[in-house]
Order: structure tokens, then C-alpha cells, then sequence
């Protein structure tokens, strides 16, 4: 275009326009033929046809194509439907062709006059070309994902359908059956309108489309079966959670059954403007299950039935049109958020990745509610009103409607336009999962990418530095003289004590370090730590002969020392107590999302088995406390975030009680079954140093899920 003048062209003869239909349809006229007429760059027509090398090189024989517009807004919040060209079943001879034909109908008369009726500006105006195989037609038609039943609500999905090729279904050249469906899983048929079907579009053998006589016995059956229209369903309401609106849907099975979607627009209701009192008199009468709670991370309206989420959940088992509930919000989550209609948690924050990745796929999305998992059951039918912050029992239909029919003028203009291109290139988040193989810098696509991608790595930086005693700070170094026999040093790194500067020892009183005091509270109000010798059997006591006899031969630089880096709210504590190793580091402050705990637990001093086990009760105390775990023999990590700071403080407390109490246990776990019955009488013990409201923690919420992720 710009090689030939087009563009200058066009903008050089819209500016002379007069205004005139006449004088449009002569601009256009030009525009076509003269683009038909122009050469390719030749560059450009050798990788066309290289492409399609690499596609008849795939074993399609012989090659068809499908040359379909994508231009700028299409099918967007302006359909373009019908403006411009689609080439089908187009032989690779003429790929070249059919692609300026398409590229010229940018500029047909219908599609200039609509672009200039809906505020689009001539540096809007772009248009890419789909190369696409041509899929094998068997049966083809459109779905509205919304039908009108007396005029005023969305009751039902209508599908119509024939054999072959669709384009004859949306031009209305032939009959059609008709079938309408329910809107709720499993999407019943609810009514169908057989029609006696005699011709079909079909591939011709040399390019194009013709119509060919459908076999007698196919002719007055239906031409779907309950499992494609289920399988249809599915798709189409999947589209209309997405896109927030109801859809017009082209699609086709093609030979062996699999669906392909040809396209999705939306469907132009002509809205429903007298909603209001019917919307307020039905949730006047509903029943309000919890209202106020938490934060709306996405806007909208869901309904469905509750589906209990916790880390041991099969996510490819999620149904259709449920409605997520879990602890804690995850990123992993992106991985049902098309099946899902709805997400409730416990806790999490707006500016998380799930809720970021909710809002992109325009999942209604309600965070930080606290009690949503102890207030809902599996099964429950409910619908989320994340607009009004309410969650009620039951369905309520005319909440659903409103929602979909609530105008937004703001997303005709072309300041949206624009900010929708940048935000393309700044919010998606790809990189959501810290141990796959594509979490590297490489695979960043958006800034999101980059900050998610910078943050995992500063705080595994932050971790690693932290375990370096070469990298402590230059304050003095205090030896703790009371509370749990530690042997403990803490350091002073800016307001983690209130001692005299000059003094060389500290209590237990003097510690301003957040984080620091409620992991010392921890151990010692719980009354964890126990200095009464443990029983032994022979073989715990040859393999703690064993490991003695070897760690004594090391020097005392290899040995360590049990010491703390002490902020007002955060610490970092890497103690050796006996045989086994706690590094804890902690941030804990009125900011949610920068709140963490690392913790990591190793060693021991009786055989693997032993340790393992010991391994496996700390494992089962972490996940009890919602902490993302990993445990590797015996070693094990745990990780949370993102947790207000009294919820930090129940675990600082927990893991105080949880290291005095492990610490040589591994002596004593001679059998598998001892894992369990530690972990029950650990969470007994410890209830006495934790809030009331805290006592069950992992105990009464059925889907603890992990945060951190």
C-alpha cells in the first residue's frame, strides 16, 4: 500500500471528499482498481508462496486455503459483518490474487461509509489477511448464544445448521434446522425445527464452492447429534464469558467430528432497557448468602455452582460453568478461567496474577473475602454479583440479563482503542508457573512477563543472599541472653531492636523485629521445646553414632552459627540445631502484597528413612497453614505470600512451635503411621498461642490452596 501510493491515496481523496454518497462510491471504485492493479513487493510474494510450500509440504492434497480479513477492529466492538471479502477454497496459484481481493474490500463502499459512521480515523485502517487450510465442511451453520423470548430476556441458545460449507446458512440460500438449548450445563434441548435439506456447498475439485444434492437418507434428518450441539454449547458460552456479551458464532464439524470456530462477533440485541425494577425486585426477595465482603478484582455477573479448589484438585476435571472457589488465589487458575464463569477466595489481592489474568479473560472475580470457603459448599448454586460485591443462593436470571445488556459507549471511542492496543502489550501474564522450562527471560511477551519474571528472581537472589554469612550487615552483633536456648545472635539492621547501641546482649523484650518476636513468642509460649533426652532404638542410635562421629570431624567454620538479621518488619534467622538446619525469612507488614515466608527445614541425625518422616510431619504442619510446599527426602521449602498481617503472624507463631517441636523428632519416628498422629497432636499443642478464630486452621476449610504461585 504504501509502496504504491495507496495509503496517500486514500487519505488524499477522503480529504477532498464532498460528502456525497456519489462522490464515496467513486473513492472507492478507484481505490479497488487501483490496488488490484498494483504489484507486490516482490519479497512479499516469495514468502507467501514459501508458505505455502510449508504447507503443501504438511501432505494437504491437494492444497486448499482459506483467505479471510482481519482487519483493524473487526469483529471487536464493531462487527464489520459482511464489509469485507472471504476467499474460499482457494487453489495455491491463486493465493496472490485472492489476497489483493480482500485487501481491496477494505475500501468498498459499504465498509468505507461504515467505518466513517463509527468514528474510525484513516490511520485506523489496517488490513491483515488469514491464510488458513480450508477445513473439511460436513456440517456447518451459527450459533446465537442468547435468544430473545418475548422480547424482553435471554432465555435459550439457538442453533442453525445444514450439511457442507456455512457461507450458504449466513447468506440464507438454504433451509436450515433449527435448535434451541439451554444455557446452563448440560445444555439441554430444549426445542428443534427439522427442515428437509436437498442441497449443500461444497469444495469444487479445481477451487471455489458449488452446490451439490445432499444424499437422499441425510435429507430430513438432523444434521447435528446431542454430543456436537453439547460440545457447541460448551464453546459458545465459553465466547460469551469471555467477551462479556452474546455471541454470533460461525462454526463446522468437519469430517472426523472436531469443531472448528470460524468466528465469534457480538450479537446486537438492541439492548434491555427496562430491566431495572425487574433486577431490584428479584434480588429484593433473594436470599443474600454474604454481601461487602473482600475486594472485586474483575466486574460482572456469575452463575453457576460452586466448585471447592484446593492444591490436590484435578484442574482438567473442572466443569463447565462453575464457579471457582478456593483459599487462596493462584495463577494456575488461568488454566479453567474458560470453563469458569466466576472466582471467590479467601484471600488474595486485586493486583495479583490471578486477578490480573481473571480481568483479561474478564472473569468476575471476588478476592479476600475471608470465610467464602467455609460459607459455601460444593454444589451450591449461587450467583456472584461482582459489580454490587453480593453473593446470593440461587440463580437469578435477571441479574445475568442486565449485566449483558448494560451499554458501555466508552468502548466505541477511539481513546479505548488505543489504550485496548497498549494494554495487548503490557498486561497479559504468561509467565505463571516459576518451575517451568519456559521461565526464562526469553520468554517474556508482555511487561507483565518482565516484572513477574525480575520479582521471582530478586526474591530467590534476596533468599540465597540471606544464607550468606559473608553478606550480613556491619551492625553489632547481639548474643539473645533470654528465651528459647538458641545460642541465638541477632543483628540490627534498622529497627529490629530498641537495646542501648553499645550493648553486646539483648532479651527477648528489647526485640522490636516483628517477624523475630512472634517466631521466638512461637516457641516459647507453645511450650515446644523440650531438653528431656529422647528414647532411641539401636538403629537410631548406630546412625546417630554415625553422623556425630562424621560432623565432628569438621571444623567449627564449617559448623555455623545460629543467627538472625533483624528488621521492624522482616528477619531472616539460619540456625543448626542439633543435626538439622532452619533458614526462615520473613516479611511481615500492613502491605499485603509484599508480605512472605520462606522457610526450609533439612537434616537430621538418624538414618533417611528417619529424617524423611520428620520431612513428611513438617510437610503436613506447612500445608495445614496453607504454605506451597516442596519436600525432597529430608528437605523441605515452604512458601507463602500475599497474607494481611495478622494471618503472617498465626504462621510466625506456628513455625516458632513447629521447629522447636521437630527438633529431634526424627529420633522417634520408627513408622509411617507416626507421621499423622505427630501432625494431629502438634495442632493440638499449638492451638493455645493462637487466635481463637485461628485454632482450626486447616482443619474446618475443606480447600486450602497454596499461595505464592
Amino acid at each position: 500500500m504504501s509502496r504504491n501510493g495507496l495509503l496517500e491515496l486514500a487519505q488524499t481523496g477522503l480529504d477532498g471528499w464532498d460528502g456525497t454518497d456519489q462522490g464515496l462510491h467513486e473513492l472507492s471504485d478507484l481505490m479497488q482498481a487501483r490496488i488490484m492493479d498494483s504489484p507486490l513487493p516482490w519479497r512479499l510474494v516469495a514468502q507467501i508462496d514459501a508458505m505455502v510450500d510449508v504447507l503443501s509440504a504438511d501432505g494437504h492434497t491437494p492444497l486448499r486455503l482459506a483467505l479471510r480479513s482481519s482487519a483493524w477492529g473487526e469483529d471487536g466492538d464493531s462487527s464489520f459483518a459482511g464489509q469485507y471479502a472471504t476467499e474460499l477454497n482457494i487453489p495455491p496459484a491463486r493465493v496472490v490474487e485472492a489476497y489483493k481481493t480482500v485487501v481491496a474490500s477494505t475500501y468498498s463502499i459499504e465498509a468505507w461509509r461504515y467505518r466513517i459512521d463509527r468514528g474510525y480515523r484513516e490511520n485506523e485502517v489496517a488490513m491483515a489477511v488469514g491464510c488458513q487450510i480450508m477445513a473439511e465442511s460436513h456440517v456447518s451453520g451459527v450459533l446465537f448464544t442468547c435468544t430473545q423470548n418475548s422480547g424482553s430476556a435471554c432465555e435459550a441458545m439457538v442453533v442453525s445448521a445444514a450439511w457442507g460449507g456455512g457461507a450458504a446458512v449466513v447468506a440464507g440460500e438454504t433451509a436450515t434446522d433449527t435448535f434451541f438449548l439451554s444455557r446452563t450445563p448440560p445444555y439441554r434441548q430444549i426445542a428443534s425445527s427439522i427442515a428437509r435439506k436437498t442441497r449443500m456447498l461444497t469444495a469444487a475439485p479445481r477451487g471455489d464452492l458449488v452446490w451439490q444434492e445432499v444424499a437422499e437418507p441425510l435429507q430430513g434428518i438432523p444434521c447435528l447429534s446431542d454430543y456436537q450441539l453439547a460440545e457447541l454449547a460448551r464453546v459458545g458460552m465459553s465466547l460469551e464469558r469471555y467477551y462479556k456479551r452474546p455471541q454470533d458464532v460461525e462454526w463446522t464439524f468437519d469430517g472426523q467430528g472436531s469443531l472448528h470456530i470460524l468466528q465469534s462477533r457480538p450479537l446486537r440485541t438492541g439492548g434491555d432497557t427496562g430491566l431495572s425494577v425487574p433486577v431490584q425486585a428479584a434480588t429484593s426477595k433473594a436470599e443474600v448468602i454474604f454481601a461487602g465482603k473482600g475486594l472485586v478484582a474483575q466486574r460482572g455477573v456469575a452463575m453457576g455452582k460452586v466448585v471447592l479448589v484446593d492444591h490436590n484438585t484435578d484442574l482438567d476435571q473442572f466443569p463447565d460453568g462453575g464457579i471457582l472457589v478456593s483459599k487462596y488465589t493462584s495463577p494456575r487458575y488461568a488454566r479453567v478461567m474458560r470453563r469458569a464463569c466466576g472466582i471467590i477466595t479467601d484471600v488474595g489481592s486485586p493486583t495479583g496474577h490471578m486477578a490480573t489474568i481473571a480481568r483479561e479473560q474478564r472473569v468476575p472475580a471476588l478476592v479476600n473475602t475471608e470465610d467464602a470457603t467455609a460459607l459455601l459448599r460444593n454444589g451450591d448454586e449461587i450467583t456472584l454479583d461482582a459489580t454490587q460485591n453480593v453473593v446470593y443462593r440461587g440463580r437469578i436470571a435477571e441479574l445475568d440479563r442486565f449485566e449483558r445488556a448494560e451499554p458501555d459507549m466508552f468502548e466505541e471511542s477511539y481513546e479505548y482503542r488505543l489504550l485496548r492496543r497498549l494494554l495487548k502489550h503490557i498486561v497479559p501474564l504468561n509467565l505463571v508457573d516459576p518451575h517451568a522450562d519456559d521461565f526464562r527471560p526469553q520468554a517474556c511477551r508482555t511487561y507483565h512477563d518482565i516484572t513477574r519474571y525480575i520479582h521471582e528472581k530478586a526474591v530467590e537472589t534476596l533468599v540465597a543472599l540471606s544464607q550468606r554469612n559473608d553478606a550480613l550487615h556491619h551492625a553489632p552483633a547481639r548474643r539473645l541472653v533470654d528465651g528459647p536456648p538458641l545460642g541465638l545472635t541477632v543483628i540490627d539492621a534498622g529497627g529490629g531492636a530498641s537495646c542501648d547501641p553499645r550493648a553486646t546482649t539483648l532479651g527477648m523484650d528489647e526485640i522490636t523485629s516483628v517477624p523475630l518476636l512472634a517466631f521466638l513468642q512461637g516457641m516459647t509460649l507453645s511450650g515446644m521445646w523440650d531438653t528431656s533426652p529422647v528414647a532411641v532404638d539401636i538403629g537410631s542410635f548406630m546412625s546417630s553414632f554415625t553422623r556425630t562421629f562424621t560432623t565432628s570431624q569438621a571444623g567449627p567454620d564449617k559448623v555455623g552459627r545460629n543467627l538472625a538479621v533483624a528488621l521492624r518488619d522482616y528477619m531472616n534467622v539460619n540456625m543448626r540445631l542439633g543435626y538439622h538446619y532452619n533458614t526462615i525469612d520473613a516479611y511481615v507488614s500492613d502491605q499485603v502484597n509484599d508480605n512472605y515466608i520462606y522457610f526450609r527445614f533439612l537434616g537430621g541425625v538418624t538414618e533417611l528413612v528417619r529424617r524423611s518422616r520428620r520431612a513428611r510431619f513438617v510437610a503436613e504442619v506447612l500445608d495445614r497453614f496453607d504454605f506451597r510446599i516442596e519436600v525432597h527426602g529430608d528437605l523441605v521449602v515452604g512458601r507463602i505470600k500475599k497474607l494481611s498481617a495478622a494471618r503472617m503472624l498465626v504462621r510466625m507463631h506456628m513455625l516458632g512451635g513447629l521447629v522447636g517441636y521437630a527438633r529431634q523428632l526424627d529420633a522417634r519416628m520408627s513408622s509411617d503411621e507416626q507421621i499423622a498422629a505427630h501432625a494431629q497432636a502438634f495442632m493440638e499443642a499449638i492451638k493455645s498461642i493462637l487466635p481463637a478464630d485461628a485454632r482450626n486452621t486447616g482443619e474446618n476449610n475443606d480447600n486450602p490452596e497454596h499461595s505464592g504461585a
